[in-house]
């Protein structure tokens, strides 16, 4: 997937400079699989993005790193440094002839600047709000030229694949959904973690194999998100053999997302903390489209209602959700 998504950028203009973006504005609750890759192997990434930029004949790549990150940011800029003095980046990277640098930017804490067309806007010095659509990036995006935005962790991965082959990144997984994943799993399991995983790998053996199963049995499992606050609860029932993919998921009807697994047992109260997302939902939006805008006031109340006991069951809005 990381190559399909490099290669296809050939067909961009070749009359103006093309650059890669790096979305490292990693805010969504339960989610911080970029953060351990940027605390803790940032050369990856740096490599990815040579392997990246060479691939779509970019002049530079900017990592847009969330502002929240100080460490992390300057982890990755002592890398770079690094990776300078080498002479794998800059002028005549790698003794190859091929000019390619790279550039730390970080935001300023607003969850919404990770949409691409924000992040892009955000680069650009003005104000981080997501811009309509067409034009796309690909064909006018960094200062008006053709850009590539990509996650952190499909970028970091392509040196891994130019190493071993398209072959042995689609012999993880099933087919359709194949190659690696970072895995984060928190909230009610013995021992939270992030760990790289094969796609496809059942949810149950994910979450026993690598954070020592849930905090009470798996018989205590109430529900788990699998992808994110962005994705739907699923029940235990329906974990008991779900598999970590897209295909399954959405079959579950729920999503993979940022395959952020948030765990919750039986002594979770489910209004609690989808009213926390709500909160943090809310705060976060950047007031541009009504259904967010109004959505989330529409939900809070229905919240309110029935913590207060108005409302017996929830509000209607609630119910969709949970």
């Amino acid at each position: 997937m990381p190559t399909l998504t490099f290669k296809c950028i050939s067909f961009l203009p070749l009359s103006r400079p093309k650059y890669l973006v790096v979305n490292a504005d990693e805010g969504e609750p339960g989610t911080c699989k970029d953060r351990e890759i940027l605390r803790h192997n940032p050369h990856k990434l740096i490599e990815g993005c040579l392997v990246a930029g060479r691939a779509m004949g970019a002049q530079a790549a900017y990592i847009y790193i969330r502002g929240e990150f100080y460490n992390e940011s300057s982890n990755l800029q002592v890398a770079i440094n690094e990776a300078h003095k080498a002479g794998l980046i800059g002028k005549n990277a790698c003794d190859s002839g091929y000019n390619f640098d790279v550039f730390v930017m970080r935001g300023a804490g607003a969850y919404f600047s990770g949409e691409e067309m924000a992040l892009i806007e955000s680069l650009e010095g003005k104000q981080g709000k997501p811009r309509l659509k067409p034009p796309f990036p690909a064909d006018i995006g960094v200062f008006g030229c053709p850009t590539t935005v990509a996650n952190v962790e499909t970028v970091a991965v392509a040196p891994a694949i130019c190493r071993r082959g398209g072959a042995w990144f689609a012999s993880f997984g099933r087919e359709r959904n194949s190659g690696t994943k970072l895995f984060n799993i928190s909230g009610h399991v013995n021992f939270p973690c992030t760990v790289g995983e094969e796609m496809s790998i059942p949810l149950r053996e994910l979450i026993e194999r690598h954070a020592g199963g849930v905090r009470g049995g798996w018989d205590n499992l109430l529900g788990v998100i699998p992808g994110g606050s962005s994705t739907p609860i699923i029940p235990q029932h329906v974990c008991n053999d779900v598999l970590m993919d897209f295909d399954d998921l959405v079959r579950a009807q729920t999503a993979l997302g940022t395959a952020a697994v948030i765990v919750m047992d039986k002594s979770t109260d489910v209004i609690r903390p989808v009213a926390r997302l709500v909160e943090f939902y809310k705060h976060e939006s950047c007031g541009q489209c009504t259904p967010c805008r109004e959505g989330f006031l529409t939900i809070r109340a229905d919240r309110d209602l029935k913590r207060s006991g108005k409302r017996k069951g929830g509000g209607l809005a609630v119910q969709k959700i949970v």
